[in-house]
């Protein structure tokens, strides 16, 4: 190496990806990325089942930043030529919410369906609690509960929030602090909705910017054509062929840290202790195992916090089937009359599964055989709990009977079953968070550590965030910055992350 200084990286997920590459764009700086598993990408990574190809949790590719947008099209450019292997294509975004076994728009909508499902009463008390709401805002929002219903009213949260949110987080809205909304519902309202159904029958939106859209209402988005691993993959080349390093099965064990930085960093490969020495350290992984490679320096407070740190786990179970049982009522059409949605929210409260993905809606090339329904079910848990503990047939098998007992599929068109377990998935916004800034000012005060990416910061970032906030990492790397507020200011809504 000589004099060339290094970045160690922990984490091949998209903020380590997207460090390591703007690193070698930006700095002479090697770095070198240690990741734990086999697979590149983390959560954006594609499970690859007999030629079905599986994306876990569901990754649009959009992003209010055009330096990301820009980024991505670096990367693999857009292109209606599906001949080309390594494109992007642009996709349109049906989401909908199964409740009472009919199907909601989401965002909800006000037309005659909506009003002939849900009936008079519901309607009536529906929009009482919302004008009350408006009028009578809660002037303090302590909870995520009280997110929901100051933007919703009581009766919608209690509709069309609060089940699926309590499938997700295992624990009552009323005990998950607020800053979960702010980021993921963010500005969306029953007047934003309204008026964004408005805006697009006189303006119909075609174009990606669609940056005076909310998040959860924006309706295009890119698509790797073989789903959003491939992206991730491809940037792992371009990493390695610049002179970058990719260590894949070497997880982090122990960070020395000396005369006030970090010094080095130990993974451990096949029962094997590897010592990496370093003049920076970027860090995507969870932030309690973090603090467990820590023991020698991290003081005892620091360390009761991360160990009350919570996360939510995830198990996707692939589904090859013949058919769905449900039909294609919409207008939208389709290779043998699928329904046309990429995601549909479980609002049943009699079932366990959260969410079900359509993966022939998300890319046709992510199926096999297009004449195959391929999907997956999706299930919010905890490491341990009853659902992990089942063995994968006795998932499966779960999983199976409550698709059949909502209605969308009869046994006998199960042709193939995977069962895909990710722990950490989801950093949890309970246990010890309310502390959790007395983490980030210990961290922040090591001038050579970097926090970044969702498990790295314990914060519910989409993978766009992820890439901005390493993007801000290299920055005070390159320019010699050390303090970290510009890393914490990406996704962060100001009156929720106020100094304590």
């Amino acid at each position: 190496m000589g004099n060339r200084k290094r970045v160690v990286i922990v984490g091949a997920g998209p903020a380590g990806l997207t460090a390591a590459l703007e690193l070698l764009k930006q700095t002479d700086i090697k770095p070198l990325i240690l990741e734990a598993t086999e697979k590149i990408g983390g959560i954006s990574q594609t499970v690859n089942f007999k030629g079905n190809r599986i994306d876990i949790g569901g990754h649009r590719f959009f992003s209010k930043s055009d330096l990301v947008m820009k980024w991505w099209q670096e990367i693999l450019p857009i292109s209606e030529n599906v001949e080309l292997e390594e494109i992007l294509l642009k996709r349109h975004r049906l989401s909908r919410i199964l409740f009472l076994r009919k199907f909601f728009n989401y965002p909800i909508t006000l037309n005659w369906q909506t009003i002939n499902y849900l009936g008079c009463k519901r309607l009536i008390k529906i929009a009482y609690s919302y004008i009350v709401v408006r009028l009578f805002p809660l002037k303090k929002e302590t909870n995520l509960e009280d997110f929901f219903i100051n933007r919703f009213g009581r009766e919608l949260y209690k509709t069309f929030f609060k089940d699926y949110t309590e499938k997700v987080w295992g624990i009552p809205c009323s005990q998950i602090k607020p800053e979960w909304g702010a980021q993921r519902i963010k500005g969306l309202s029953i007047s934003k909705a309204i008026w964004h159904s408005i805006r697009k029958i006189f303006t119909p939106r075609n174009d990606l910017a669609q940056k005076k859209t909310e998040t959860s209402l924006i309706e295009q988005f890119l698509y790797p054509k073989y789903g959003p691993g491939q992206l991730w993959e491809k940037v792992a080349e371009i990493i390695t062929e610049k002179g970058g390093e990719i260590h894949l099965n070497e997880e982090v064990i122990k960070i020395v840290y000396d005369n006030k930085s970090i010094k080095s960093v130990t993974a451990i490969r096949e029962g094997r202790s590897i010592e990496y020495n370093c003049d920076y350290l970027i860090s995507t992984m969870p932030v309690k195992d973090l603090i467990m490679s820590m023991p020698d320096f991290v003081p005892k407070k620091i360390k009761e916090i991360s160990d009350e740190l919570v996360y939510r786990d995830f198990i996707t179970v692939g589904l090859l089937l013949k058919k769905l049982k449900i039909k294609n009522k919409t207008k939208i059409a389709t290779n043998n009359d699928l329904i046309p949605d990429n995601w549909i929210y479980i609002q049943e409260p009699d079932v366990r599964l959260g969410r079900l993905q359509i993966f022939n809606n998300w890319s046709p090339y992510l199926v096999k055989d297009p004449d195959n329904v391929w999907v997956g079910l999706e299930y919010f848990c905890n490491e341990g709990d009853e659902l992990w503990l089942k063995t994968n047939k006795e998932f499966a098998a779960f999983a199976i009977s409550e698709f059949i007992h909502i209605g969308m599929i009869d046994r006998e068109d199960v042709l193939d079953k995977v069962v895909i377990r990710m722990p950490k998935t989801y950093p949890a916004y309970f246990g010890s968070y309310d502390r959790f800034y007395e983490i980030r000012e210990f961290t922040d005060n090591i001038p050579n550590l970097f926090l970044v990416g969702r498990n790295g910061m314990h914060r519910y970032n989409n993978q766009d965030h992820s890439m901005l906030t390493a993007m801000e990492a290299v920055k005070n790397i390159k320019e010699g910055i050390i303090t970290k507020a510009n890393i914490w200011e990406v996704n962060a809504e100001q009156e929720y992350h106020e100094n304590k």
